[in-house]
Order: C-alpha cells, then sequence, then structure tokens
C-alpha cells in the first residue's frame, strides 16, 4: 500500500495524455495548484490586454475607427473584471500557493482538496463571463462596477455576469480561508508571528481583508438579481429603492478590493530589495504594523469614490481625511523600502530593477490618489481620464511590476533554471517605458476634461491620445519577451543552487531548485 501511495504521489509526470491531463484537473499538491494559477493568470493577462488594445485602437484618433460604441463599452467592462478578477488575484493566489508553505516551512496548504475546488471555479467563472460576447445583446457594457439602473438593462448577459462573480467571489473566499488556515497552523516551530516573512504577513492579512469585502460584494449583485428577476426594488428608484445605496455597498468592497490586489505586491517588494540590497528589511515591525494600518483604513474610506453623488459635508470631510491619512502607513513602507536599500550593496537583476519601478511609479500614482480624495478638486477629476491615469498607475507599475518581480525572483526556485537576465531587463526597460508613455498622457488628458468610457472624443484631445495608443501596443508587445523568457527557462539553461540568491534569507532557499513535489515533511526549525 505504502508504494503504491508512493508511486502515485510520486509519479507528477504520467505518461500518456489523459493520465496527465487528469493529473492537473485531480493534483492538491501547492505547488501544482500554484502554477495552474499563475499560467491561467498569464492567459487572462493577454485576454484583457487584448481587450485594452481594442478599446486604445479605437481612441487612435478622433471619429469612430473599428468598433460601435455599445461594444466599446464591452471591451472596457470585460477588460477591467478580467484583468482584475482573473488575473491579478489569480497570480497572488498562485505565488501564495507556490511560497507560503515554503516559506513557512509546511508541507503543503493546510486543505489541499478547497485549493484544488479553489483554482478549478476560475475557469468556469471566467468562461461564462467570456461567452457572453456571444449572447443576444453582447458582453455586460456597464463598466465594472456594475451600476444599477444601466447594468440591470443589460440583456441575457446579466445572469451569466452575476454568477459568474458570484463563483470568483467563493473561490477568492475559500482561497482565504485556505491561507489563513495554512499560516495559523502550520509554520514551522520556532516561527512566531514575527518571526515570518513579509510576503507572509501580507497574504494574511490580505486574505482576512477579502474574507470581510467579497460577502459584501455577493451580497450587492445578488439584490441586483433580485431587483432584475424577482420584483424587489432595493435599487429601483421606481419601486422606493435607492440606486446610490448600490454604490455605498459596491465601494465598501471595491476600495479594500484595490489593497487586495496592492498588499501582496507589497510583500513580493518587501523580500525582493533586502535580498539585492544585501540588508534585512528595515523596520519589519513597522512594516507589519503599516500593513495592517493600510489594511482598516481600506475599509472606511469607500465613500471618497462617491463625494459627487452628494452627500454632507461632514460625511464628505470624513472620508478625505480618512483617505489623506492611509498615505502615512503607505509613506512608511516607502521609507523603509527605501531606507533598506541605503548603504546597501546594491545590483540590478531583473528582480531589483521591477521593485524599484515600483518603487518610484506606484508612489507617483499615490500622490494622484491623494489628489483625488481632496473634496473640491475631486469635482473637477470625477470620471475623467485622470482617474483612468491614476488607478492605472497603482494598478500597472504597482502590482503588475511586484507580480514580475515576484516571477524573476522565484522563477528558478520553480524550474531549477536561471533567466535569461539580458531578455529579462529588455523586458523591464521596455515595460517602464511604454507604461509611462501610455498612462503619462492620460493625466493630461483627464485635466483637460475628456470623460472616460467614450470611444469619440473632440480634437483637443487627440494628441495624447495618440501617444496613449502607442505607449498602449508598445507595452503589449514588450510582454511577449516575458512569455519567451518563461519559455526559455523551462525549457533548460544554466542550473539554478538551491540559494539562487546571494543576499536571499529565508527556508524556501533551503531546498533544493526546482523545488521537490513534496518538502518539509519534517518540519525545519527556526530559531
Amino acid at each position: 500500500m505504502s508504494t503504491t501511495a508512493i508511486d502515485v504521489h510520486a509519479g507528477h509526470r504520467p505518461k500518456g495524455v489523459l493520465p496527465w491531463i487528469l493529473r492537473w484537473i485531480t493534483t492538491t499538491n501547492h505547488k501544482d495548484i500554484g502554477t495552474l494559477y499563475l499560467v491561467f493568470s498569464l492567459l487572462m493577462f493577454f485576454v484583457g490586454g487584448s481587450m485594452a488594445l481594442v478599446v486604445r485602437a479605437e481612441l487612435f484618433q478622433p471619429g469612430l475607427q473599428f468598433v460601435d460604441p455599445y461594444f466599446f463599452n464591452q471591451m472596457t467592462t470585460v477588460h477591467a473584471l478580467i484583468m482584475i478578477f482573473g488575473m491579478i488575484m489569480p497570480a497572488f493566489a498562485g505565488f501564495a500557493n507556490w511560497m507560503v508553505p515554503l516559506m513557512i516551512g509546511a508541507p503543503d496548504m493546510a486543505l489541499p482538496r478547497l485549493n484544488n475546488w479553489s483554482f478549478w471555479l476560475l475557469p468556469f467563472a471566467t468562461a461564462m463571463l467570456l461567452l457572453t460576447f456571444f449572447l443576444p445583446g453582447g458582453a455586460p457594457a456597464a463598466g465594472w462596477t456594475m451600476y444599477p439602473p444601466l447594468s440591470t438593462q443589460a440583456g441575457a448577459s446579466f445572469p451569466f455576469m452575476i454568477f459568474a462573480v458570484h463563483l470568483l467571489g467563493i473561490s477568492s473566499i475559500m482561497a482565504s480561508i485556505n491561507i489563513i488556515v495554512t499560516i495559523m497552523n502550520l509554520r514551522a516551530p520556532g516561527m512566531t508571528l514575527m518571526k515570518m516573512p513579509m510576503f507572509v504577513w501580507t497574504w494574511l492579512i490580505t486574505a482576512y481583508l477579502m474574507l470581510l469585502a467579497m460577502p459584501v460584494l455577493a451580497g450587492a449583485v445578488t439584490m441586483l438579481l433580485t431587483d432584475h428577476f424577482f420584483g424587489t426594488s432595493f435599487f429601483r428608484a421606481a419601486g422606493g429603492g435607492d440606486p446610490v445605496m448600490y454604490q455605498h455597498i459596491f465601494w465598501f468592497f471595491g476600495h479594500p478590493e484595490v489593497y487586495i490586489i496592492i498588499m501582496p505586491a507589497f510583500g513580493i517588494i518587501s523580500q525582493v530589495i533586502p535580498t539585492f540590497s544585501r540588508k534585512p528589511l528595515f523596520g519589519y515591525a513597522a512594516m507589519v504594523y503599516a500593513t495592517a494600518s493600510i489594511a482598516f483604513l481600506s475599509a472606511i474610506v469607500w465613500s471618497h469614490h462617491m463625494f459627487t453623488v452628494g452627500m454632507p459635508l461632514a460625511g464628505q470631510l470624513f472620508f478625505m481625511l480618512t483617505t489623506m491619512i492611509i498615505a502615512i502607513p503607505t509613506g512608511v513602507k516607502i521609507f523603509n523600502w527605501t531606507a533598506t536599500m541605503w548603504k546597501g550593496s546594491l545590483t540590478f537583476e531583473t528582480p531589483m530593477l521591477f521593485a524599484i519601478g515600483f518603487l518610484f511609479l506606484f508612489t507617483l500614482g499615490g500622490f494622484s490618489g491623494l489628489m483625488v480624495a481632496i473634496v473640491p478638486a475631486d469635482f473637477q477629476y470625477h470620471d475623467t481620464y485622470f482617474v483612468v491615469a491614476h488607478f492605472h498607475y497603482v494598478l500597472v507599475p504597482g502590482a503588475l511590476f511586484g507580480a514580475f518581480a515576484g516571477a524573476y525572483y522565484w522563477l528558478p526556485k520553480w524550474t531549477g533554471h536561471m533567466y535569461d537576465e539580458r531578455l529579462g531587463k529588455l523586458h523591464f526597460w521596455l515595460t517602464a517605458i511604454f507604461v509611462n508613455v501610455t498612462f503619462f498622457p492620460q493625466h493630461f488628458l483627464g485635466l483637460a476634461g475628456m470623460p472616460r468610457r467614450i470611444p469619440d472624443y473632440a480634437v483637443q484631445f487627440a494628441d495624447f491620445n495618440a501617444i496613449s495608443s502607442i505607449g498602449a501596443f508598445g507595452l503589449g508587445l514588450a510582454q511577449l519577451i516575458f512569455v519567451w523568457v518563461i519559455i526559455k527557462c523551462i525549457r533548460g539553461g544554466e542550473k539554478a543552487t538551491d540559494r539562487v540568491w546571494e543576499g536571499a534569507e529565508g527556508l524556501e532557499w533551503t531546498v533544493p531548485s526546482p523545488a521537490p513535489h513534496h518538502t518539509f515533511q519534517t518540519p525545519p526549525v527556526v530559531k
């Protein structure tokens, strides 16, 4: 019996197509599921990115060029939903699956079968969302916020969108429970909470935040569903409901969601910068408390998205001040990353380049966030391209650069081979240049008054839109280098050592590269 069990578990390279497929469908190994998450998110990155390129192609010059306005809005809506729920959240879930057990000295996730289910809900939910393009009336076109009454007037896509969001939420909640249980119960002997790597800390806090936020979204979209099909009037003004109430409920989820996306990237940057500075992370305890503070504050600032809907002056002041206070713990983190590099023995391999790019550009996105937090100024910026520029500066050089830094940092540990450093650096520089070419002009478009979510515009916006579109296509093409780097690294190359980077510290660097299918069957002791 034991021999059979060993064969089954050790036989993670089955012969034949069907056993190979079954192995990936039924796997409960955290590394396999991490790989599935990462591959899926990379695929969705290109699906969602292609939609963004349709948008930017249409906006290259004034007038209608390629798509009708309704399809344009379908592209913007599904692009956002895919990028948030199909790409960046699964990417960080992939990092968590791969690295959290390795970093805390656990043999696997605490609930392996639940882990498998958490992943496999994702492709079904995303497929359901993409299928709406082929339904009568097309895909959802009311924006990713799904504001009523516009969203409830959609065609056959409406229930598909709601059900897809439910499945994505269930997947996220199951993954959060698994991560919390794993971290709280399976840490190696001697690894107290205040000895955990920062990536583990950020994921622990993120998981709690997901448990807070995702059920709120589920409640909001369920009320939309009953308004549409069962005659309720939660948000229908004609029946005594209030559409603004939907916005309150949605943004109570929506604002923490921003931090659900960005905090795992904070964790990755906190691993990468000390490694390539060859110094311990400056102010570890302050970083932990700052992360927890950001999570708490993120849940009490939601109405800053709604200054223009009308609210009492006291409410506007409260949400303006609480929004600005988030700059304090965020500033602590920026200061500590900078202090970690101060007088360090820095080298600039690709993960470090992406980390430094994150530091500069995410800070810029943070400053424009402070600008939109100011109530009188927000009335000018609201629903303009300035907001588009702001959140793309936070999410692309923030979350995406964090994900790229993590991918290059741990790729040798995953594959057992060093990636092509020359191509990695080329990928960074092209990405960093085209991110700015794409999104920086959008600040000026917004300040000049160009509204977002429109397929046509006045001629005075033409030049900045043309530059932004050229940047978007350059940014998209640059990502093909990343795919080639991964393929090349998987196929072979210089053998990676156990401790891949000279300055790397942590349990994940004590196991061979690639990490064996089973690790830490005897828990390591942390002193």
